[in-house]
């Protein structure tokens, strides 16, 4: 039997992969294109909504589009995507459209048990979700490439910030990440971690 394109992580919450058409084949270490080309995307089911955020549908990848397609339409609920950062619209417009989608980060537009953390200074916005304890980050926590960790965007991800921010300056900007009791941390770029969150951004925060 083939494997789902869509994998449940916990009762109600979804994440897969593709391939980004952007990523370059080798990337230079430290800079800004250093990300692999498998970037991940998050479904959730909120009782009132089916929450996509940063989704990726590549257009060679039917298999993902139908399997998404039969996802919404076994929920039932309207479709709410957020992105965390501008660079992660990713397929954001064409799903608008083809599933009617709304796409305002504000509270009250949020489905239920959807929380967002803006991350000040940064350029993002973290979603947060009490019940699985899930955050997504966007960039500015990556996995280890180590297994079961994250650590910090490289600088040069941060220098088109008007804060001017760098790793020093990041570090103080997510503590208070470290208020919610994070079990599982489902970063874009890299493995997620799925047990002992909120200790695993502890230890990057360390530096």
């Amino acid at each position: 039997m083939a494997s789902r394109a869509i994998q449940e992580l916990r009762p109600g919450l979804h994440r897969w992969t593709a391939v980004h058409p952007d990523a370059e084949p080798v990337p230079n270490i430290g800079s800004p294109d250093d990300w692999g080309p498998d970037v991940a995307s998050v479904a959730y089911e909120a009782p009132d909504a089916l929450l996509l955020v940063d989704p990726l549908v590549p257009e060679d990848r039917a298999d993902l589009q139908a399997e998404l397609d039969q996802f919404v339409e076994r929920h039932g609920q309207p479709v709410v995507i957020v992105t965390t950062l501008q660079f992660h619209r990713r397929s954001r417009e064409a799903l608008v459209e083809r599933y009617g989608a709304s796409t305002s980060r504000a509270k009250k537009n949020l489905p239920r048990d959807v929380e967002t953390v803006v991350v000040q200074g940064a350029g993002e916005t973290m979603v947060w979700l009490p019940k699985p304890r899930a955050l997504i980050p966007g960039d500015r926590l990556l996995g280890d490439d180590k297994g079961g960790g994250v650590r910090l965007c490289p600088d040069s991800w941060l220098r088109y910030l008007p804060s001017r921010m760098k790793q020093a300056e990041l570090r103080e900007a997510l503590r208070p990440v470290l208020d919610l009791s994070v079990e599982l941390v489902l970063v874009s770029h890299g493995e997620p971690v799925l047990g002992r969150g909120r200790e695993a951004i502890a230890k990057a925060l360390k530096g």
